[in-house]
């Protein structure tokens, strides 16, 4: 059934949004790491692609134990990225360009070194300063509950008290350097009421919110039973957790509709009916479709996926935000180009073990399934998240040298998981300068030698390259208006292998398998073919216009 309720159209409707990893777009200071100098200097390549938003991955001070996921700060800019003047000049520049400017949110926990942590450790159990956090006896010499961190391991760290005495607890669903907040407690949503209004007041225009499942835990604590799964029912999605959201929608409302502020969350549940608590008209605007992401190249599935995902908004009247990358997940190139799997490793969450994908992988095969996965996620109504890097169609970076790799992951699982480092090698901009034109200084994270290929000004000569199918595609996208809200009418194809639907005059046609299709002629002429022709080759996908009905 439709909406029951109407609101004026917003701009996250049908928006193209850049994720930018701020570490690794552009550095302009020459130190090896991206920054906000950067990002201001190549705004050009983000307009160009068409995008209308940019979304900065976490830019606030932080020891980096999680490159920026664990903050000490959350009312400044770290000093590798720049300065708040910087921010501000890049918010101005970008608004002159037509970009909006989304910042990365992380509410369910800080940096061990955030001044509130630092206060609980010294103010010792029972104190107000440790009731920001969760903080618990344990049992005995054990933690209080059987909890294991995303990132491996225990999900519990033990301090030493001011008398040197083994202490209480504290719980950090990721890192040990990652207390979580204890949102039960008032102190910390006035906290970051004050942080929402830092950061809409300097101009940002919304948040994407990281882990908005997981900010409200069991009130008992209770012991996780493997035996249900790889999900922690006690951890994640706590009923409790939907008054924040009421609570920011409010928030976000106060600054008058000219603003048009978006709060988009990161949401991993297993029951589609959870996640569309989290779209009710006074919560969150939009909540990631990662089941699309996570779908294997397969024709059913990819239609599965996108079926649920339209039914959810004809229920809600959220439009969908849909993404086919991420910072946390292996490249779509490479992903896509997986012809052998290997067992998939062994996890105590669903979300660590589908972003960890591994196998022998055919990167032309990758490539090919990548051009025209983007075809299938541009036709689809809602708003639409592009990685930075899959632009170019960088495969993932998988050789880097242990000793190079900074993930959390690969370090608290002992080397068994490489983690996400291979998506966050710095971009490649020019193919003959040094680090590939990505600044004057030695990248953070190594660049293997064939990124030159894939630079920015190789693939501006050619025009078959990846880089000019987006600018393509992104601008037929917009005249030809597919993310505004409306039906995915479902082709029939006769072949299990090809998946084709109608929005308005366009026919998007998808070939998962290896045999040429024939498209029917009365779907149109071929505008548009991820592999350059007017056919539907295997693995690849067309966009068909009919004649103005």
């Amino acid at each position: 059934m439709p909406p029951t309720t109407f609101r004026p159209r917003s701009f996250w409707d049908d928006a193209v949004v850049y994720q930018l990893y701020v570490r690794s777009f552009a550095d302009s200071d020459g130190d090896g790491v991206g920054d906000l100098g950067g990002v201001i200097r190549r705004l050009g390549h983000i307009a160009g692609l068409g995008a209308d938003a940019i979304w900065l991955n976490p830019c606030y001070p932080s020891p980096q134990a999680d490159h920026g996921y664990d903050i000490a700060d959350y009312h400044g800019v770290n000093p590798d990225y720049g300065s708040l003047e910087t921010f501000d000049r890049l918010v101005a520049e970008a608004h002159a360009r037509g970009l909006r400017i989304l910042m990365d949110l992380v509410p369910n926990h800080c940096s061990e070194r955030h001044p509130w942590f630092t206060a609980a450790l010294a103010a010792g159990p029972g104190s107000p300063e440790r009731a920001r956090f969760v903080f618990r006896d344990g049992r005995g010499d054990e933690p209080p509950n059987n909890w294991q961190s995303v990132f491996g391991g225990p999900a519990w760290t033990r301090v030493t008290e001011a008398d040197g005495t083994p202490g209480q607890w504290y719980l950090h669903l990721f890192t040990r350097e990652q207390p979580d907040f204890d949102w039960r407690n008032p102190e910390v949503l006035a906290y970051f009421d004050d942080v929402l209004r830092f950061w809409f007041d300097r101009g940002v225009d919304g948040f994407r919110i990281d882990v908005c499942h997981g900010l409200i835990k069991d009130a008992a604590l209770r012991d996780w039973d493997p035996a249900d799964g790889g999900y922690n029912a006690h951890s994640w999605n706590q009923p409790e957790v939907h008054d924040i959201f009421r609570r920011w929608h409010a928030l976000a409302d106060g600054y008058g509709p000219d603003r048009d502020l978006l709060l988009v969350g990161e949401v991993w549940v297993p029951d589609p009916a959870d996640l569309d608590r989290y779209l009710r008209p006074d919560e969150l605007h939009q909540a990631f479709s990662f089941d699309l992401l996570v779908q294997p190249w397969e024709a059913r599935a990819l239609r599965g996926a996108i079926e649920r995902a339209t039914a959810r908004t004809a229920v809600h009247g959220a439009p969908a935000a849909w993404t086919l990358a991420n910072h946390d997940v292996h490249r779509a190139v490479t992903r896509y180009g997986i012809v052998r799997p290997d067992p998939a490793p062994a996890s105590n969450d669903a979300f660590a073990a589908l972003m960890r994908p591994r196998g022998v992988v055919d990167t032309r095969l990758g490539e090919r399934r990548a051009r025209a996965a983007l075809l299938l996620l541009l036709a689809l109504p809602g708003s639409v998240f592009l990685y930075q890097g899959e632009e170019l169609g960088l495969p993932e970076v998988q050789d880097l040298p242990d000793e190079a790799r900074e993930d959390p992951v690969f370090h608290r699982t002992g080397g068994l998981e490489k983690g996400r480092d291979g998506c966050r090698v710095p971009l490649p901009w020019a193919a003959d300068a040094p680090a590939f034109g990505f600044g004057a200084g030695v990248p953070w994270l190594p660049q293997p030698d064939w990124f030159a290929r894939y630079a920015v000004d190789v693939q501006e000569k050619d025009e078959t390259s990846t880089l000019r199918l987006y600018r393509r595609a992104v601008r037929a996208r917009r005249e030809l208006r597919l993310g505004e809200p409306g039906p995915v009418e479902w082709l029939e194809t006769g072949d299990d292998a090809v998946l084709a639907f109608r929005r308005g005059r366009l026919v998007c046609v998808v070939n998962t398998g290896s045999t040429p299709f024939p498209a029917p002629g009365a779907w149109g002429e071929v505008v548009l073919g991820s592999d350059g022709s007017a056919r539907v080759a295997g693995d690849s996908a067309v966009w068909l216009v009919s004649a103005a009905s």
